[in-house]
């Protein structure tokens, strides 16, 4: 009993003192943090916000390679390029660039890629966390992941990224083991095995075979969906869908889980897959609190385990609910969830203010969360443009 006492004291003790040596800037962020959000900026105000906090993080990358920093940070700033995010990154430049008419954004893009192809390994497979991680070792999700970005830019670009998005594919399709999932080459920055969540993997196989028409790439996805589904309990929780508690999986993880399916489904338009990501989607509705917020990690009967709110995750999962209304016998409800879970981050953002934190989605509110503390990530915000955007075709009077 006191030796739980001397621990619990010396851990508030340890938390004290970390909190008074960080820079005052990061102490006032958590106590600005502690009020509610602010007001909602709405999607259009919020996207463009966002894009140039992007481009800021290409721009200032601690690497200057043209990846995008994985991060800024209240601690110490810009960090590196992260390969793996800086992949999906790309399809919602060019996505933007298409709908905004705009060069600079179609460039960017366009520079992303060239540094990915720079840094692809001769098999195929790309490197596992941010660049000057180590181990550098090839890894079969950030694979997956730059592989939505090889795609796009064949997509945009033409045979210029053919070879190196065909290779990635094809090196993906040979590691898929007999279990229909990709247990070697696993992140050695997570627990070990394959992930519920590698149905993200999939979507890139979709991606790459929608543009090449290749019947192993779509052999592959489909293979997955069927491992990953088995994962899935009654209830639509996934077992094993997290990258560091498979007990109380983040949003961020079960939003990869339904994008993946939900991707899947628009290649094979096989209903089971479709139903696997509505049974996931519809129980998630339960979890959203009336003002948006959504905790950061749920249980296997989908109870709040934690007080913050991974922006991430909340965002994929609203992207997910736009996807899948359509499909649904709680069609307003889905979508009006969606909404609510769009404009609860929006209040987080601050649209104006230092360049380095303008535009920025963080990884938590509080920002002192456990994921992604005191950081906005890049990928938080491209998955809040795309939500975002996906909130702008369902306003009232648009087609879903």
């Amino acid at each position: 009993m006191l030796r739980h006492m001397l621990r619990a004291i010396h851990g508030r003790l340890r938390g004290f003192l970390e909190h008074w040596r960080m820079p005052v800037e990061a102490r006032q962020e958590i106590r600005r943090d502690r009020k509610p959000p602010g007001t909602d900026p709405g999607p259009e105000r919020f996207i463009e916000s966002a894009l140039a906090w992007l481009a800021r993080a290409q721009d200032n990358s601690a690497t200057r390679d043209g990846g995008f920093a994985r991060h800024w940070s209240w601690l110490d700033g810009w960090g590196p390029s992260y390969p793996e995010t800086t992949g999906y990154i790309i399809p919602t430049l060019l996505e933007q660039a298409r709908l905004r008419r705009d060069d600079n954004l179609r460039e960017r893009a366009g520079r992303a890629l060239d540094w990915l192809v720079s840094i692809q390994m001769s098999d195929g497979a790309f490197p596992g966390g941010v660049i000057g991680a180590q181990p550098v070792a090839r890894t079969t999700f950030n694979t997956g992941q730059i592989l939505l970005g090889l795609a796009a830019g064949v997509r945009e670009f033409g045979s210029r990224f053919e070879d190196p998005m065909h290779r990635a594919a094809r090196w993906l399709v040979s590691v898929q083991d007999e279990l229909r999932a990709w247990s070697r080459y696993c992140s050695p920055f997570a627990l070990t095995g394959p992930k519920a969540y590698d149905t993200h993997i999939a979507w890139g196989l979709a991606e790459a075979a929608r543009i090449s028409g290749e019947k192993s790439y779509e052999n592959a996805v489909r293979r997955n969906l069927e491992w990953a589904a088995a994962l899935q309990r009654r209830n639509g929780w996934f077992d094993r869908c997290c990258l560091s508690d498979f007990s109380r999986p983040l949003t961020h993880t079960i939003g990869y889980a339904l994008r993946g399916f939900c991707e899947g489904y628009k290649l094979l338009k096989e209903n089971w897959i479709r139903d696997t990501a509505l049974r996931g989607a519809e129980a998630l509705l339960g979890c959203l609190r009336q003002d948006g917020f959504l905790s950061g990690r749920l249980d296997s009967q989908w109870r709040p385990c934690v007080r913050w709110n991974c922006l991430t995750g909340a965002v994929q999962i609203a992207a997910v609910w736009f996807i899948l209304a359509p499909q649904s016998t709680r069609r307003e409800e889905m979508l009006a969830a969606a909404r609510r879970a769009n404009s609860f981050v929006r209040r987080t953002v601050r649209i104006d203010g230092p360049p380095d934190i303008a535009g920025g989605v963080k990884g938590s509110w509080p920002v002192d969360g456990d994921y992604g503390k005191l950081q906005p990530l890049n990928w938080a915000a491209k998955f809040a443009i795309d939500s975002n955007l996906m909130e702008l075709g369902t306003a009232p009077g648009s087609a879903v």
